[in-house]
């Protein structure tokens, strides 16, 4: 199963008060795991940055002057995220933005339906509990010290991390199933299983419990299952 993590930062809260999109960043899951795959794009937004905006994500007029409008790298970005659900922390306010870019480049817009929102899913595990992703970083041990300023592709990252956690764990199906890999090529190798170790885990066995064994199995006797072989 593929995912698409995505993240974005923009100019303000509301696209129907001007505001735009500066920065795409996504990571691509396959199985729930990250294939290696991502997708980085910085956006003209052909508007001032409001200075409570620059604070946030640090990406100003200047920087942003040379990069790409929207709808000149729009359907790139869905040609890269494809028909995968999407996994976003506060969906709405992505899907609110993303589908207001599309709309203004003439592009096919975004079910809300596809997004799966960490936000809430870690507001009903984690009831009354702080669910920003610098919280959730903290409860699941991740390492978020590169977060600086907001960044969508660092974002997506992290929150890749966050996702797993949520879902039962950085490892899930206990590393039973098997993971995979995006080679050169664009193909999908499935074939890794979990190595033994190199050399087994010593006996937490002391001498003491093994003689109260041995003793405890004697005491019932021969017709005792414990002591048939095969």
């Amino acid at each position: 199963m593929r995912e698409i993590v995505l993240d974005t930062e923009t100019t303000g809260f509301e696209p129907s008060e001007g505001h735009r999109i500066v920065e795409i960043g996504a990571v691509e899951l396959m199985n729930h795991m990250p294939t290696g795959r991502t997708y980085h794009q910085y956006i003209n937004p052909e508007r001032a940055m409001p200075p409570d905006a620059f604070q946030v994500h640090g990406l100003g007029d200047d920087f942003l002057r040379d990069k790409p409008v929207f709808r000149a790298v729009g359907a790139a970005f869905l040609a890269f995220i494809d028909s995968a659900p999407l996994v976003i922390h506060n969906a709405a306010f992505d899907i609110k933005f993303l589908n207001a870019e599309l709309g203004w480049a003439k592009l096919p817009q975004l079910a809300p339906g596809r997004a799966i929102d960490t936000l809430t899913m870690a507001r009903q595990k984690f009831p009354g509990s702080p669910a920003s992703l610098d919280a959730l970083c903290r409860r699941f041990g991740i390492d978020n010290s590169a977060r600086e300023k907001h960044g969508a592709l660092l974002d997506s990252e992290i929150l890749a991390e966050v996702y797993l956690e949520l879902i039962g764990g950085r490892q899930p199906d206990f590393g039973l199933t098997a993971t995979v890999q995006r080679t050169e090529t664009g193909t999908v190798a499935a074939d890794w299983r979990p190595r033994p170790r190199p050399a087994p885990l010593p006996s937490r066995l002391t001498p003491e419990e093994a003689a109260a064994h041995d003793a405890f199995v004697q005491a019932m006797g021969d017709g005792s299952v414990w002591r048939k072989r095969g």
